[in-house]
């Protein structure tokens, strides 16, 4: 079960330039401003302690539309002024939430995108293609894992100025009414525990695929290995010795996982293997696999001590969405908000109409 913040839209650091035109006539010894730093300069929102700028706004766009891309999303120009309206009232939001964020506040929004960060960074660290598909993800936006800390910083830090000014406190008791009541939501599903040896037939600085000389060589070479290791030579130390994924090859190549989390061609060898049993060359986007079953473990209940963190962390969640409407409003009211820019202000909402968010899903 995932853990999420109330924000969700991740903001980029890098803004397109924009085309320059003539500066103004100015006084030999001033610094001379360029037009396109003018424009992305100029403030579309401020409330008291905090200004939100034209360029911190396209920034939030830029990732909006990379997000839209990558979910296959084909988002039209009366799609993208609405998410922009939304994108800057979450920006005025955190603004505000963090003026008035407390020492404790700060401490705990840091302590909290650390252990995030933590985690992620152990994921990829033990699995190349997951570690592949976050440096894909974030050259689409143009964002460095550095920045990408201290945007999950930032909005850490507005998470816990809600979960204290809402006094929200749910307790190991609220957890288990859950658990109890939702058995169904806690079934294990099957997941094996396997070995792989991988060539790639990426370049991995680039991702792009080697020639077609180059992956004719991996394959005669994956191929020799494979006899080996059906001839009962030790598969970890041929792992060691050959394997190109260096996020398992350290810990024998080892991954445990269910159905659904590696890429399909990878899965379905594995889970149609009996254990000890070495299959064939398997072909991914990857490159070329040998994969040793370890063992199988079939589903079963999860235990409630192992999901307790993570139903407290949801059902906090939900308390705060029932309470952030109004709580919203009471904030940019407090900070005396303006929007500057007509074209960005929100409409009146009509009761009547159907409600849904249309920033894309992340």
């Amino acid at each position: 079960m995932k853990r999420m913040l109330i924000l969700s839209v991740l903001a980029v650091a890098v803004l397109n330039t924009r085309a320059a035109s003539p500066a103004p006539m100015m006084a030999s010894n001033a610094p001379v401003i360029k037009a396109d730093e003018m424009f992305t300069n100029i403030i579309v929102a401020k409330g008291t302690g905090f200004t939100i700028t034209r360029a911190q706004l396209d920034n939030e766009m830029i990732y909006a539309r990379s997000s839209a891309t990558a979910h296959g999303q084909n988002l039209g120009p009366e799609q993208m002024a609405v998410i922009e309206k939304q994108l800057l009232q979450q920006l005025i939001f955190l603004r505000a939430l963090d003026s008035k964020a407390t020492a404790a506040d700060k401490a705990a929004g840091k302590a909290k995108a650390d252990k995030q960060y933590a985690e992620m960074m152990e994921v990829v660290s033990t699995n190349a293609m997951a570690a592949a598909q976050l440096e894909s993800r974030l050259k689409s936006v143009s964002i460095t894992r550095d920045q990408l800390l201290k945007q999950w910083e930032d909005r850490s830090v507005a998470d816990a100025v809600v979960r204290r000014e809402l006094n929200i406190n749910i307790t190991d008791d609220d957890a288990k009414a859950y658990y109890t009541n939702n058995p169904a939501k806690f079934e294990a599903p099957e997941t094996v525990h396997a070995a792989h040896i991988l060539l790639m037939t990426k370049d991995p600085e680039t991702q792009q695929d080697l020639p077609e000389a180059k992956k004719a060589e991996k394959l005669k070479q994956i191929q020799d290995i494979l006899k080996r290791a059906r001839a009962g030579e030790n598969f970890s130390n041929l792992v060691m010795m050959y394997s190109e994924d260096p996020g398992s090859r350290a810990t024998g190549g080892e991954y445990t996982f269910p159905r659904g989390q590696m890429v399909p061609e990878f899965e379905a060898a594995a889970f149609s293997l009996q254990t000890n049993q070495i299959s064939d060359v398997v072909t991914t986007m990857y490159g070329y696999h040998i994969i040793k079953l370890l063992g199988k473990n079939p589903a079963s209940k999860i235990e409630l001590s192992k999901v307790n963190d993570d139903l407290k962390e949801m059902l906090s969640q939900q308390a705060i969405m029932k309470q952030l409407p109004d709580y919203m409003k009471k904030i940019e009211s407090e900070a005396k908000v303006e929007i500057l820019q007509s074209d960005l202000k929100m409409p009146e909402l009509d009761p009547d109409a159907p409600t849904g968010p249309a920033v894309p899903a992340q």
